[in-house]
């Protein structure tokens, strides 16, 4: 994570089904967020997953590889696409990050270590999220090892408040809208990425980050290809959204154009606007309709310092 950079370059791997709308839509939306907040965003549309077979007959094409490799972040559209496998393998991917929104509850990111070795720098990462938000952070332990592990990363950290908790405690606290950062043993990750199915009446959006040290993250929705709909503009591109707001926040260290992004997007959904999956009945928007409302809805959403002063710093 570089901030303070004016230009950054993402790779953009759209593949097949819902992936090219919903893609499309979040490059209109990250356009116009950076140049909000004053800096700017390069775009490398590349062939992967069905769409790279049809024009080469290789889902994942060197390339693809050799141009994602030299991107400040990766930014995929679905979360089941078979060549999104070669692409995790090629990276040096240390640790998770998780954003849930969970509404009207409240919102949560979650980090977990993904290898062995990872911890340390996992936790830092979590402190550095817990700082830029409300200055707490909890943390869910099976063992005393990674509590320890805290305690120590928690004595440089004097400005934020830990919480050492079971996941029996934590659950019920997720669901409730009480943490809104954690981090968590490797173990415990899987159990944790469950939590929007224990309460699908919220209808939570669930966006996934693969953080790397020495290289570029990945990150993506949790929603699938969705093929019975593609090509219809009917997909509901909130979670792509959240996605680019994440890769943002966590990739690019434009935390204040992420929450500006993920702020507007939040105020849509609350205003009652909503894609044919989401509306309970009568005339629902588009695809483009929806993130049209978005983009209108961001200098509203912004509440960053730059704003108050008039210009990016």
């Amino acid at each position: 994570m570089t901030p303070r950079r004016r230009r950054y370059l993402v790779a953009c791997l759209a593949g097949h089904g819902i992936g090219p709308e919903v893609m499309a839509e979040a490059s209109r939306a990250l356009a116009e967020v950076s140049r909000l907040h004053g800096f700017a965003i390069d775009e490398a549309h590349l062939p992967f997953g069905g769409e790279a077979v049809t024009r080469s007959g290789h889902a994942l094409p060197a390339a693809t590889r050799a141009a994602y490799t030299g991107a400040d972040a990766i930014l995929v559209a679905s979360s089941s696409q078979p060549a999104l496998a070669g692409v995790k393998a090629g990276l040096d991917l240390a640790a998770s990050v998780t954003r849930m929104q969970l509404r009207p509850r409240g919102d949560v990111t979650a980090f977990a270590p993904l290898v062995d070795g990872a911890e340390d720098w996992t936790i830092e990462r979590a402190f550095a999220a817990a700082c830029a938000r409300n200055g707490r952070l909890a943390s869910v332990a099976v063992t005393d090892s990674w509590r320890t592990r805290v305690e120590l990363a928690a004595a440089n950290h004097d400005g934020v408040a830990v919480r050492q908790l079971t996941l029996a405690e934590a659950l019920p606290l997720l669901l409730s809208g009480e943490l809104e950062v954690l981090v968590t043993e490797r173990v415990l990750a899987e159990a944790l990425a469950q939590v929007p199915q224990l309460a699908p009446s919220m209808r939570p959006l669930t966006a996934t980050g693969l953080l790397s040290p020495s290289g570029p993250s990945l990150f993506g929705p949790s929603h699938g290809s969705a093929l019975d709909i593609a090509g219809q503009g009917v997909a509901n591109p909130s979670e792509m959204l959240l996605a680019a707001s994440l890769m943002l926040g966590e990739g690019l260290g434009r935390r204040a154009a992420a929450e500006t992004l993920e702020r507007s997007v939040d105020d849509v959904l609350a205003s009652g606007v909503s894609t044919p999956d989401m509306a309970p009945a009568g005339v629902a928007a588009t695809t483009r309709e929806f993130v049209d409302v978005v983009l209108s809805m961001l200098p509203s959403a912004r509440r960053d310092t730059e704003f108050a002063l008039g210009g990016a710093r």
